[in-house]
């Protein structure tokens, strides 16, 4: 069996394996002497030799005594010895060595008597650096004080995810004593944990990354009939050696941070909600159908928004825009521009006038937004549109053909005092105009043209029913981790169709 071969034993034995240099022996660096029954030195570790400075050459059959104690202290220690030899009881104590080099130090012993398969008694003496020893001590003191009386729930997972320990903190946020925590699984105890987070612990085992402040909101013993929120840490518990003992967590309880900022989005959103339009009334020769859905991986709001404004002379202004920032603030930027917009087309000016018009005003409200501007008239069958940088339509033939609309960008409104400039496009019976925010269509991981591309893949049927486009959109592009807000409006022009439905 080799050195680092596991023991084989009986089913269910221990393993036996070897660690490497570095634990905790090593560290405090534990000497070891053999004695015979006459004080001799008949074994010399490797340890003592570093703790006393004598090779084991120059201390094996020498007198320990002789060897290793000033002459003032030989007498209390030999009597120690001789008690030791004749009682059989151990003697743990702190008394003073002298060092090869001619220093003394004081070493940390403990002695106990052997006895042999001869009936022949010897003395074993195991000896630390009292220093050494006494940091170690603080350590681990200081350790178990910060640990018990942290506020901050604290864990130790074994690689098997089984509990080794919580502190008092974890076990009043789990609702579980600490005694049945540990041996159990992490499921087990907090069944209510996302898959997610089992993966995110053993990918800190196998990585030694730590993984800061992920957040979670669920029920425990605790309060099984509250949501109650969490940001929890994962750390690699490593041995001085290197060695893999399991991992760590920490968890702070953020629910009444959480249940202020849920009330705060609920304010948000209501307030941003009520600044967006209704249903719009039927449009002559336009059918038209819209979405808004707010953030799912963020606590706020956006300022996103679109609109449906009957013109004179039948013709309708079709908006989409986005207040850049999020929370209250961008809610009420976008109301006011939503109104500025109303109040410019009701003028009945050309789209890339309302453009120059609401930069001077979104300057104003000392933020950035986009926005596209296009006014359909059914008399003409045409479209004409300005962009405010803000991302292309997708004009949609009612042969199939999809193409994004090659227009002058623009910059964004907020002060850049740039002109703007205005498109028209031929927009017949069956076409189809998308009006977008990026939130529908940018991905952290894709590049920006990749993503285009996918909605125009997705815009595969110009029969589709409006509304039916607008869910597949939303359901194709987007994920439950995305972190902005989307508005959708599809306009479909037509002999007098009733108007879409929105949500």
């Amino acid at each position: 069996m080799g050195a680092t071969e596991p023991f084989r034993g009986e089913p269910g034995a221990a393993g036996v394996v070897a660690s490497g240099p570095g634990g905790l022996l090593d560290v405090l660096n534990v000497a070891a002497v053999l004695l015979d029954s006459a004080g001799r030195i008949d074994l010399w570790s490797p340890q003592a030799e570093i703790l006393f400075g004598y090779t084991a050459d120059e201390a094996v059959g020498q007198y320990a005594g002789r060897l290793l104690i000033d002459e003032e202290h030989l007498d209390t220690v030999l009597a120690l010895f001789a008690q030791v030899m004749r009682d059989g009881r151990s003697w743990a104590g702190v008394f003073p060595i002298r060092h090869k080099d001619g220093s003394t130090r004081l070493v940390e012993f403990r002695n106990m008597r052997l006895l042999d398969d001869q009936r022949e008694y010897w003395a074993l003496g195991l000896a630390a650096d009292q220093a050494t020893l006494r940091r170690v001590e603080r350590n681990l003191s200081l350790s178990d004080q910060l640990v018990s009386q942290s506020p901050i729930g604290l864990g130790m997972l074994d690689t098997e995810l089984r509990y080794i320990s919580v502190n008092p903190a974890e076990e009043r946020m789990n609702g579980v004593p600490a005694a049945e925590h540990v041996g159990r699984h992490v499921g087990e105890v907090l069944p209510f944990l996302d898959e997610s987070f089992e993966a995110a612990m053993r990918e800190v085992l196998a990585t030694g990354i730590p993984i800061l402040d992920q957040y979670t909101v669920g029920r425990t013993a605790a309060d099984p009939d509250n949501d109650h929120a969490w940001s929890i840490s994962f750390y690699r518990l490593e041995a001085p050696n290197g060695k893999v003992l399991g991992v760590a967590t920490s968890s702070v309880d953020v629910t009444d941070r959480h249940r202020a900022v849920e009330e705060q989005r609920r304010t948000a959103l209501t307030l941003q909600r009520s600044l967006l339009p209704h249903p719009p009334a039927q449009r002559p020769g336009l059918d038209v159908a819209y979405r808004y859905r707010p953030a799912q991986a963020t606590i706020e709001i956006g300022g996103d928004w679109f609109d449906v404004i009957p013109l004179a002379g039948d013709k309708t202004a079709l908006v989409v825009g986005d207040v850049m920032g999020s929370g209250v603030a961008a809610a009420a930027a976008m109301g006011q521009l939503r109104t500025a917009t109303r109040t410019l087309a009701e003028l009945d000016l050309a789209p890339d006038q309302v453009l120059h018009h609401l930069d001077h005003i979104t300057d104003g409200l000392d933020t950035l937004a986009t926005c596209v501007y296009a006014v359909f008239d059914p008399g003409i069958g045409q479209c004409c549109v300005s962009l405010a940088g803000h991302l292309p339509p997708v004009l949609l033939s009612s042969g199939g053909a999809r193409d994004l609309l090659t227009l002058p960008t623009g910059a964004p409104l907020g002060g850049c005092g740039i002109d703007f400039d205005a498109t028209t496009v031929d927009f017949a019976p069956g076409d189809q105009l998308v009006l977008y925010t990026d939130g529908l269509v940018e991905r952290r991981d894709l590049p920006i043209d990749s993503c285009l591309d996918a909605l125009l893949a997705a815009l595969d049927d110009p029969a589709r029913p409006l509304d039916a486009t607008c869910d597949l959109l939303l359901h194709t592009l987007r994920d439950g981790g995305d972190h902005d807000d989307v508005a959708l409006l599809i306009a479909r022009a037509c002999q007098g169709s009733a108007g879409g439905t929105g949500a």
